[in-house]
Order: structure tokens, then sequence, then C-alpha cells
């Protein structure tokens, strides 16, 4: 049987179409293909974003920032020294970029001047950590990247 060139090109038009659908339907129906936005509200993220640098600026002038130390516990969020602990109040945002069902949201309650967050929340990975607090009506932000 012979195939002249015009059923030639018929074939790989069709050949070509027939793979381009495969693939449209592959990448819309699984699921190791779903990708989200960093949040949910994206564009009110963005509207309050002088705020966080104005945060983010009161916690680098401060003489003693937040550090974070990882243990066997679990993830230790030490707070100033000098700041009283009973006036602190704010949230820990644990961000994990991979898989965003494993994000949690923990409220600032102290009773030493650190914070535990416990090991069997964090997952080994990458993770972004986010400290927002107010002392004294002023506002601060902790921002951090660490690999569990």
């Amino acid at each position: 049987m012979k195939i002249n060139w015009g059923t030639g090109i018929v074939i790989a038009i069709i050949g070509f179409i027939t793979f381009i659908m495969y693939y449209v339907v592959t990448m819309t129906t699984s699921k190791s293909f779903d990708h989200d936005l960093v949040t949910d509200k994206y564009y009110q993220k963005e509207l309050s974003y002088q705020q966080e640098i104005n945060a983010l600026k009161n916690a680098a002038d401060l003489k003693e920032n937040i550090s974070i130390r990882k243990t066997e516990k679990g993830l230790f969020i030490n707070f100033p020294e000098d700041f009283d602990i009973n006036k602190i109040r704010g949230k820990v945002f644990l961000y994990r970029p991979s898989n965003k069902q494993l994000d949690f949201e923990l409220p600032i309650s102290l009773s030493n001047n650190y914070l535990l967050v416990p090991e069997n929340r964090l997952l080994g990975g990458r993770w972004n950590i986010e400290v927002s607090w107010k002392y004294q009506d002023k506002n601060f932000l902790f921002k951090e990247e660490i690999i569990y």
C-alpha cells in the first residue's frame, strides 16, 4: 500500500491533535499538577503590604529579635527577653509551600519567653514561618524559611 504526501500530512495533523488533546486532558485531571496560589486572598493581602513592611522594619530595629531553633520536642520560637511576656499578642503562621493542607496557625500565649510548636505538627521539609505580634500598640513581623 502506497501513501501519497496528502495522506501523510493528514495523518501527521491527526497525530499532533491527538497528542495535544491527551496532554491537555492529563494536565487538567491529574492531581500531581494541581497548583494553588500562595494565599487564597492574594489581592486583599497585597493591599495591606505597607503595614507588613512597617512591621518588618519595627522588628529589624529591635536590639534582640525573635530567634528560632529546632529540638527533638519541636520548634522553639524565642521572643526578646526584655519584653513583658504578658503584653505580647499575636499569631504564628506556618506555611508549607508544597502542600496547602499542612498550613496551620497558632495564637501566641506565653508563660515563658518562648513558644513551642510541637514536633508532631511539623513534617520534614521546607516551612515558611511568619510571626506577627503586637507589643505596646506597635506591630512586629518576623519571617523565616526553615528546613525541618
